[in-house]
Order: structure tokens, then C-alpha cells, then sequence
């Protein structure tokens, strides 16, 4: 997978770096780490200038956002509901008022999530499908994911011209980040659940 997207930054520059960051959008699982190291590292050999790479990459990144954000609109809450509905619901226990709980979290205070995302693993893209499906207004949704992707390719794409043919050393650095990031998470996620199974269990009680 790395000499594949290397081969692709190396033949195509400017263009590789935007067709694959938006690639790595909507497939997480693509390192945008290895992109964007590496093309820092590429300004300091070749023609290639860093504010380019960085805009480069920025759009490939909102590209991708608005893809995830639109498959989310079209997948939308009243579909989830007609999903939940069924026996998935049953399964999980959940009904429709839970939708719109969520759907309201995300309205009130979940939009900076979309901006905080875009500096964690794997989240930063998968924040744009509930944004969409929460119809976040769409401008404030561009702002808050522009931003966010313009800080972090700043960040890696100067690394890698700083460091310049030691770029690849830096990944580990960013292996382990990943690592924790996803570790944390996790912790999350289960704590979360614990936590909306209790409180439900609490209604039913009072009920």
C-alpha cells in the first residue's frame, strides 16, 4: 500500500496528493499520514511547494468530507427510524425517541465534534456521515472541516520537509498516537453504552 501511493505522489504530485487524500476520506483505513509526510518530504527535492501541497491536500480532504457528509443526508434520521423500527432496533434496544435524542445532541453541541474529529484517526472522516445526517448546515459544516484539515496537513506536511528523507521515521510517532486515540475511543464508546443502557434502565424503572 505505501510504495503504491509513493509511486502515486512521485508521478502525479500536486494531483496525486489531492486524489488520494480524498481516497483516504472516504476509505479511512489509507494512511494520510504516509501522503502527507511524504509530501513534505517531497518539497524539499522536487519543484513542489509546500503552500500548494497543503491547499492540495486541504481540498482533498473537504472533497471527501462532502462526500460522507451527502451519503449521510441520503441515509438520513427518518430512514435510521424506519430501520430501528424492525427487529434491528428490538436487538439493540433502541426506539425512535433515541434518534432524536441523538439527532438533538449532535445539533446543540456535537457540530464542534466535526471540527475536533478532523484530528483523530479513522473519526476524522466517519464525523462527516452524522453530520450529514443530522443536516448540519452545510457552510458551517465546509468551516469547521476546512479548518480542521488545513491544521492537521499543515502540520504533517511541514514535518515532512523539517525532517526531510527521515520522514518515514516520524510514522511511528504517529503509529502510537493512532494506537492510544483508538484505545481511548474505545473506552468511550463501551463507557457510553453503559451509560445509555443504564439511564434507560432508570426510565423504565420509574415507568
Amino acid at each position: 500500500m505505501q510504495e503504491f501511493i509513493l509511486s502515486i505522489m512521485e508521478q502525479f504530485g500536486y494531483l496525486g496528493v489531492f486524489l488520494l487524500i480524498t481516497i483516504e476520506n472516504v476509505f479511512p483505513p489509507i494512511p494520510s499520514e504516509v501522503i502527507l509526510l511524504f509530501g513534505g518530504f517531497m518539497t524539499t527535492y522536487t519543484s513542489l511547494n509546500i503552500v500548494i501541497m497543503v491547499i492540495a491536500a486541504t481540498l482533498g480532504s473537504v472533497i471527501g468530507a462532502i462526500i460522507l457528509y451527502y451519503i449521510g443526508k441520503i441515509f438520513n434520521k427518518e430512514r435510521l427510524k424506519k430501520i430501528i423500527s424492525g427487529k434491528l432496533g428490538k436487538i439493540l434496544r433502541l426506539k425512535n425517541s433515541d434518534i432524536d435524542a441523538a439527532d438533538h445532541w449532535f445539533d446543540t453541541r456535537g457540530q464542534k465534534t466535526v471540527f475536533l474529529c478532523r484530528f483523530v484517526p479513522i473519526v476524522r472522516s466517519l464525523i462527516s456521515i452524522p453530520a450529514g445526517m443530522s443536516e448540519m448546515p452545510f457552510v458551517k459544516f465546509l468551516i469547521y472541516t476546512a479548518a480542521g484539515s488545513l491544521i492537521w496537513n499543515v502540520v504533517l506536511i511541514v514535518a515532512g520537509s523539517i525532517v526531510g528523507n527521515n520522514w518515514a521515521s516520524i510514522l511511528n510517532i504517529f503509529d502510537t498516537y493512532q494506537h492510544i486515540v483508538i484505545v481511548v475511543l474505545a473506552i468511550i464508546f463501551i463507557g457510553f453504552i453503559f451509560w445509555f443502557y443504564k439511564i434507560k434502565t432508570k426510565k423504565k424503572s420509574k415507568n
